[in-house]
């Protein structure tokens, strides 16, 4: 396992065991919400800048009851291109307040980029600043995402700046 692969895992776990156990016990997942949808994104590979489609979820718990704006979330998302796969799986702090049926929030998370380009195969470090806002629809603890992400990676001497777009539903829990 690289050194990049064990950080990331470490940090997952570190991320899933910091939630406080009254949380865990008081119901089987604590008050948060999972999130799916489409991505469209400007993609390096390696050094070749590039747009690509794919998919976007995330999961995110808001275990703090101290701090209720304050969640921690998990996003994984993966895009495509003719001989190029890219998966990407990071964690991090988001910040949210609600105004009335919008809920905007802002978000740092880091983890790891799998990216397989025509049988080359990298895993570089990933680090994720962005934020969106999801609007309330009529039906029941269901909103509509829009997001944005700066994400950056480095990989041998290039730095990989790359952006993200994403649009999908939100089930609140």
């Amino acid at each position: 396992m690289s050194k990049s692969a064990a950080a990331a895992l470490a940090f997952v776990g570190f991320m899933l065991f910091s939630i406080p156990m009254s949380a865990q016990f008081n119901g089987l997942l604590p008050s948060g919400n999972v999130y799916a949808g489409v991505s469209y994104a400007q993609l390096t590979d390696v050094i070749n800048q590039q747009s690509y489609r794919g998919w976007n979820a995330s999961f995110e718990a808001l275990p703090f009851t101290r701090f209720p704006r304050l969640g921690l979330v998990i996003d994984g998302s993966g895009f495509y291109r003719s001989g190029v796969k890219q998966y990407n799986l990071l964690a991090g702090p988001r910040f949210s307040v609600s105004f009335g049926k919008w809920r905007p929030f802002v978000h740092a998370m880091g983890g790891i980029r799998h990216v397989n380009s025509n049988g080359f195969v990298y895993n570089p470090v990933a680090i994720d600043i962005g934020g969106g806002a999801d609007y309330k629809l009529p039906f029941k603890n269901f909103s509509w995402r829009l997001q944005g992400d700066y994400m950056h990676g480095h990989y041998h001497s290039a730095n990989q700046n790359d952006y993200r777009a994403s649009t999908g539903i939100v089930w609140r829990f």
